[in-house]
């Protein structure tokens, strides 16, 4: 197997240094057995998983015909599939079965049980790399050397254990400050930026690579109506005023939940609920994630407080620094 080199393999991927090395690896494999594992792809929202199973499938090449730079793709959102039946008739015949294709089912957490367990059959691996599934009077034969299987989800713990295990795991990380400003910077190739406007714009897009792409149209955006190639520190003032964007990119429920931490010692999720209007789940799952990555919150037994650093980022905000 030849020399891994990861800084030529996905050079339009920026970051996630671990997963590219794992898929070259698995890619070089693949060049040279036909065969790629079915692959689980993990990580936060917006952490790409999408783009790079999109960006893998250049390198699923076609067995069938070797003119064609890769095997047809085709992306299937799991939570249009909502029975078996559908799944079968609709995608599984028509578009799966017999063909050279690579698949890729986003969102995997929203399978139903019985299409997971039409899944479990289709992709056991075994010494052939082959595999059979009946449904109904229509058998089905399953060649791995043809048909690549991939899934991304956000939601690792709800996708069934049997089927997580059928597939070899690609964890991606969170992105740096660094690779978020590269992404922007590549996204505006012909923008100059001002010194340090680029720190400044990394922080608030949360880790997350899809916020960094969005930000770029809109920075885009701004410089089209301005008549403008640069984009210096008064732009992005002048865009953090007109969109809203807080410090560490805090939205106003956020925010709003801080002030609530600020009034009292401690307070209780069902007190944040009310005050909020928001559901319990919603707070935890939505909000106090961020808040308590970020070290402006902290949970304890005694209920939800306001850490240091909250209180001095609400006195930065209000001194508008």
């Amino acid at each position: 197997m030849r020399e891994q080199n990861n800084k030529k393999f996905m050079p339009d991927i920026i970051g996630q240094k671990l997963a590219k090395k794992k898929l070259q690896f698995l890619v070089d494999g693949h060049a040279a057995t036909g065969i790629m594992p079915h692959l689980m792809f993990v990580g936060m929202k917006g952490a790409g998983k999408t783009f790079i199973a999109e960006a893998l499938k250049h390198h699923m090449k076609s067995k069938d015909d070797p003119s064609k730079n890769h095997k047809d793709f085709m992306t299937i959102n799991c939570s249009t599939i909502k029975s078996l039946p559908q799944f079968a008739n609709s995608l599984l015949i028509p578009h799966i079965h017999g063909k050279e294709i690579t698949v890729l089912f986003d969102e995997a957490s929203e399978l139903p049980k019985d299409v997971e367990m039409a899944l479990l059959t289709i992709l056991n691996v075994t010494e052939q790399n082959t595999t059979q599934f009946s449904y109904e009077d229509y058998d089905m034969n399953f060649d791995f050397s043809r048909q690549n299987f991939m899934f991304a989800t956000t939601e690792a713990q709800s996708v069934f254990h049997a089927l997580m295990d059928r597939c070899e795991r690609v964890d991606l990380e969170e992105y740096s400050y660094d690779d978020l400003a590269k992404i922007v910077a590549i996204k505006l190739r012909k923008v100059k930026f001002g010194k340090g406007v680029l720190e400044q714009i990394a922080p608030v897009l949360r880790g997350n690579a899809r916020a960094a792409q969005k930000m770029a149209i809109h920075i885009r955006n701004y410089l089209k109506a301005a008549k403008k190639k640069t984009f210096i520190k008064a732009d992005w003032d002048k865009l953090c005023d007109h969109l809203g964007i807080l410090p560490l990119g805090i939205n106003p429920i956020e925010l709003q939940l801080l002030r609530h931490l600020s009034e009292r010692k401690e307070c209780s999720l069902t007190y944040l609920a009310a005050k909020t209007g928001l559901t319990k789940p919603c707070l935890q799952r939505d909000y106090e994630v961020y808040l308590q990555k970020q070290n402006l919150m902290e949970i304890s037994t005694a209920g939800r407080a306001i850490t240091p650093k909250g209180k001095d980022y609400l006195e930065a905000l209000s001194a508008g620094v």
